[in-house]
C-alpha cells in the first residue's frame, strides 16, 4: 500500500477520480496543449543519453515516454503520481508502445523516500498541486546527487493565463464559495497557480537544499477548444472555474446553463478564424541543481 500523507488523502481522491474522468474526456485538448510547454524545457534543459531520470506528477506517461526517448535505452525512467489510476493508464500506454525502459509508480512524493538515485528530475505541471511543497522537493533533493538537474515547468500568474483566467472572473463571482464542511467533494490541492510567483518558488526550492535556481519565462498559444462550445465545456470541467462549479454542488448545477451562457460571450473573443479556440498561457521552466 502506498504511503500517502493524511493531508493529501483528498487530493488524492479528486484525481483519482472526477479529474481523471475529466482530464480523460478533454485529453485531447488539454494534454495535447501542455505539450507545447513540456517540449521546449525539455529542449532547452534536455536530460542526457543514459540518465536516470524521475518524471513527477506523470499523469498519463506521455513526457515520461519522451524522456525515456532522450535518456536512450542506457538510461531509465520512472513516473510517479500520486493517482493510481494515471499510474495503471501511463504503465499501459507504454508497455502498448513498447518502451522498456520507463516505468511507473503510485507515491505521494511528499510522503517518499526514494530507494535510487536521479541524474535528472523534470515535472510538467506536476509540482503546484503539492500540499506541502518544500518536504516533497526535500524528497526529490535527496534522491539526486550533488549536481543533478532539475527541472519543471509551472504556471505563471493567472491573469497572463487567460485562456483559464477569464472563465474563472466569469464563474466564481456568482457561485458560492463552501468550506470543507458544506460540500461532499474533494478538493485537489492547492491549485495551479501556487508556485506561479518566482520569489515563493525560488524560496520552496531554496527551502529545500537545491541551488543556482532559475526561471525563464515561455509563453506560447495553447489551443482549449475545437470550437466554442467545446473551450466552454473544458472549462466548466478542467481548472479553477471548474473547480468552483463542482465544490459548489447542487447549487452550481442549477446555475449552469447560465454560466455557459456567460462564458459563450466572455470566450468569443479567443475564437480563431478556423473555429478554433485559443488564447496566450504564460509558464516558467524551473530549473535547479541539487
Amino acid at each position: 500500500m502506498t504511503d500517502v500523507a493524511t493531508e493529501n488523502l483528498e487530493a488524492q481522491e479528486a484525481w483519482n477520480g472526477v479529474l481523471f474522468d475529466r482530464f480523460l474526456s478533454y485529453r485531447d485538448i488539454v494534454i495535447g496543449g501542455l505539450a507545447t510547454f513540456g517540449d521546449e524545457a525539455l529542449r532547452v534543459y534536455p536530460p542526457k543519453p543514459g540518465n536516470r531520470v524521475l518524471d513527477v506528477g506523470c499523469g498519463f506517461g506521455d513526457t515520461a515516454q519522451e524522456l525515456a526517448k532522450l535518456v536512450g535505452p542506457s538510461g531509465s525512467v520512472l513516473g510517479v503520481d500520486i493517482a493510481p489510476r494515471f499510474i495503471e493508464q501511463a504503465q499501459h500506454e507504454a508497455d502498448e508502445a513498447g518502451v522498456a525502459n520507463v516505468s511507473f509508480e503510485v507515491r505521494d512524493v511528499q510522503q517518499t523516500t526514494f530507494d535510487d538515485s536521479f541524474d535528472y528530475v523534470f515535472s510538467r505541471f506536476g509540482t503546484m498541486f503539492f500540499d506541502n511543497p518544500v518536504p516533497a522537493l526535500r524528497n526529490v533533493r535527496a534522491a539526486m546527487p550533488d549536481g543533478a538537474l532539475f527541472c519543471s515547468v509551472t504556471w505563471r500568474r493567472k491573469v497572463d493565463n487567460p485562456w483559464l483566467y477569464v472563465a474563472e472572473e466569469v464563474v466564481k463571482p456568482l457561485l458560492p464559495d463552501p468550506d470543507e464542511s458544506e460540500t461532499d467533494e474533494p478538493r485537489c490541492g492547492p491549485g495551479p497557480f501556487s508556485m506561479a510567483d518566482a520569489d515563493t518558488a525560488t524560496g520552496q526550492l531554496v527551502s529545500a537544499g537545491f541551488r543556482d535556481i532559475t526561471l525563464r519565462r515561455f509563453d506560447a498559444n495553447l489551443p482549449f477548444g475545437t470550437s466554442l462550445d467545446r473551450a466552454v465545456e473544458m472549462n466548466l470541467a478542467l481548472g479553477p472555474a471548474a473547480e468552483a462549479l463542482r465544490l459548489a454542488g447542487d447549487r452550481g448545477e442549477e446555475m449552469r446553463p447560465e454560466l455557459e451562457r456567460l462564458l459563450l460571450d466572455a470566450l468569443r473573443r479567443f475564437v480563431q478564424d478556423d473555429g478554433r479556440v485559443e488564447a496566450q498561457a504564460s509558464t516558467w521552466i524551473v530549473t535547479a541543481r541539487a
